[in-house]
């Protein structure tokens, strides 16, 4: 089909925060491919707020699959609503089979996915396997340059709105950070605790940080990372401003671009803030930076090293695993050298 009769696209998006920025590059490729398409996206209730300003879209479709589209009556409503669309093209971002399943049966000609054996009878353009250490923003790309699209860059977006960032200018005003002062931010949440630093390491971080560029602290996280923050805050001698719970992701957003530095462990935050240029540090130990790291154009470096431990490999899903060796094989000492190398660096 010629691009030019291509009216509706929709892209099925995945479900976690840093892979949805990871599509962005992909979702910007179809725009610049597509210019007078209507693009809309299928996303989860969690990472709306990751495209609701974004300048690529045209639509978003929230998929609450434990709310309105819960069940199998839900699904048929999706189905319906998405047969009234009318789309020509769905890239299938999403490897699910029951969402390849509802897009085929809402009637959209073509369905463009990654393959597999489970789902690749209902695809009509099927996008070879990806190798398992292709970083994601590429698998997205590639599933996109299946139709012939280009590439347009690899830069991660999300876009704020002016409320977010006079939200951003008055939360640090009042937490005592002038309009042009620097601070550092220290991210200290993870969807795993695995995946975390210990919150230790975080607290003697900040304490040094402070001491040796005399710039305020700002712990971030999410709700969940409350007591987090405020167990780190507790084992500080200065004591930072906790903003763990205090913010939107869009909010969170115009305060990390704000940042002088953004530590943090592997996690949606930790590309949020390379989305927004803000110059970053990625802890990483089970999971692999080839796939999941910072990626695109940015001043940005990842900490990563061998637990030491027989049997300890990456990436690792063994969600048992207490001790994590690999998130305590990175020391204090090689945070602070990589701070400074990063705070010396010139944008």
């Amino acid at each position: 089909m010629d691009k030019e009769k291509i009216n509706k696209i929709l892209v099925v998006n995945v479900n976690w925060v840093g892979d949805v920025l990871f599509s962005t590059p992909a979702i910007r490729a179809l725009r610049k491919h597509y210019p007078d398409a209507h693009i809309a996206c299928m996303v989860v209730p969690r990472c709306k707020e990751i495209l609701e300003f974004n300048l690529h879209l045209n639509e978003l479709i929230i998929y609450d699959e434990k709310g309105e589209y819960k069940g199998l009556i839900g699904k048929l409503k999706l189905i319906s609503a998405l047969k009234a669309r009318h789309f020509d093209y769905v890239f299938l971002f999403h490897r699910s089979l029951t969402r390849t399943l509802m897009v085929a049966l809402s009637g959209i000609r073509e369905r463009i996915g990654i393959y597999n054996p489970k789902r690749g009878f209902l695809l009509t353009k099927k996008v070879k396997p990806q190798p398992p250490d292709i970083h994601k923003v590429e698998q997205f790309l590639n599933i996109v340059k299946g139709m012939g699209v280009g590439e347009y860059g690899k830069n991660m977006e999300l876009f704020t709105g002016k409320e977010d960032e006079a939200f951003a200018c008055e939360f640090l005003k009042s937490r005592g950070i002038g309009e042009k002062e620097r601070f550092i931010i220290l991210n200290p949440g993870g969807n795993w605790d695995l995946k975390r630093w210990p919150a230790e390491n975080f607290a003697e971080l900040g304490d040094r940080l402070h001491e040796k560029y005399k710039m305020p602290i700002v712990i971030t996280g999410a709700g969940k990372d409350v007591e987090l923050g405020k167990k780190i805050a507790g084992m500080m001698d200065r004591k930072p401003v906790v903003a763990a719970g205090e913010t939107t992701l869009r909010q969170l957003a115009a305060i990390m671009k704000r940042a002088s530095l953004v530590i943090s462990n592997d996690s949606g935050p930790m590309h949020i803030a390379v989305s927004q240029a803000a110059k970053t540090i990625a802890l990483f130990g089970p999971t692999d930076p080839r796939v999941t790291g910072p990626y695109g154009e940015g001043i940005y470096s990842v900490i990563q090293k061998s637990s030491g431990k027989p049997g300890c490999k990456i990436p690792c899903y063994n969600l048992r695993c207490e001790e994590a060796f690999c998130m305590k094989a990175i020391t204090v000492e090689d945070v602070i050298q990589e701070a400074e190398r990063l705070l010396k660096w010139k944008a």
